[in-house]
C-alpha cells in the first residue's frame, strides 16, 4: 500500500526532528581544552620597544621575543625592523610549515605575496631562521601573478605556510610585529626568562637576518 500524505509528511517530521536532537548533541559534547590548565602570556610594551631599540642598532631583522605551547600548536611572537630598500628583484621567503601575521608598528612598504615561486632554492638546515624562528622553506627569485600590497602603520597582513613574501620597496624604514603559528611544533619555545637573558647580549647569534646578524651556521649551537 502506498503511504499517504499524512504519513509521509509524518516521517518527514520525525527526520527532522531526529537531526534537530542530533545537532543539539553535538553542541552540548563536552569539549576539553586543547591546551590542558595552561596560563596566559603577557608582553610588554617596554619589552617590545627593546627588541626595536636593539634592532636599529644592531642591524638585526628578525627577533623572536615568545615562543608559547598552546596545545596543538606553537605561537611565537616576534619584532621585525627592516631598513630601506627599492629593488623589484629582491629576495622572495617561503616557509613550509609556518604561517605569519604582520602588525605593522611603525613605517611603510611595498610587500607582495603569492605562492607561486620561481626558481626557488631550499633554506639550508642550519640557517638561524629555519632552527629558531620559521622552520624549513625556501628562497626564490620572483613571485609569479604576486599580489601587491602597501603597508603601512596599523594595518595586518596574514601570510600561511607556503605563501611566499617579497618586499620590493622600503622608503625610510618598517616595524611590525610578527605573529607566527606552528601547527607542527618545529621551533623552539621562548620563555620570559629566555627573553630577558637575551636583551642582555647583542642578539646577533639568534637574530633571522641583517646585516648585524651571524649567519654561519657554524657559529652557533645546532
Amino acid at each position: 500500500m502506498t503511504p499517504n500524505i499524512t504519513t509521509r509528511l509524518g516521517w518527514t517530521t520525525t527526520l527532522l526532528m531526529a537531526a534537530a536532537v542530533a545537532a543539539l548533541v553535538a553542541q552540548e559534547r563536552d569539549y576539553a581544552p586543547t591546551c590542558t590548565m595552561c596560563p596566559g602570556t603577557y608582553i610588554s610594551n617596554t619589552e617590545i620597544q627593546a627588541y626595536v631599540k636593539r634592532g636599529f642598532a644592531n642591524q638585526l631583522t628578525d627577533q623572536q621575543v615568545r615562543q608559547v605551547d598552546i596545545g596543538k600548536a606553537n605561537v611565537g611572537v616576534a619584532v621585525v625592523t627592516r631598513g630601506r630598500i627599492n629593488n623589484p628583484n629582491a629576495n622572495v621567503a617561503e616557509h613550509d610549515l609556518v604561517s605569519e601575521v604582520y602588525h605593522v608598528i611603525d613605517g611603510a612598504a611595498t610587500l607582495v605575496l603569492g605562492p607561486d615561486l620561481v626558481d626557488k632554492v631550499r633554506r639550508p638546515a642550519g640557517e638561524t631562521t629555519v632552527r629558531l624562528l620559521n622552520g624549513p622553506g625556501n628562497n626564490a627569485k620572483a613571485i609569479r601573478n604576486g599580489t601587491t600590497h602597501e603597508l603601512k602603520a596599523g594595518d595586518v597582513v596574514v601570510i600561511p605556510a607556503g605563501t611566499g613574501h617579497q618586499f620590493t620597496r622600503i622608503d625610510d624604514h618598517i616595524t611590525y610585529l610578527m605573529v607566527r603559528v606552528d601547527s607542527d611544533k618545529v621551533t623552539p619555545q621562548k620563555t620570559e626568562a629566555d627573553s630577558r637573558a637575551d636583551l642582555l647580549t647583542d642578539g646577533r647569534a639568534n637574530a633571522g637576518g641583517g646585516a648585524g646578524a651571524v649567519s654561519s651556521p657554524d657559529r652557533f649551537p645546532r
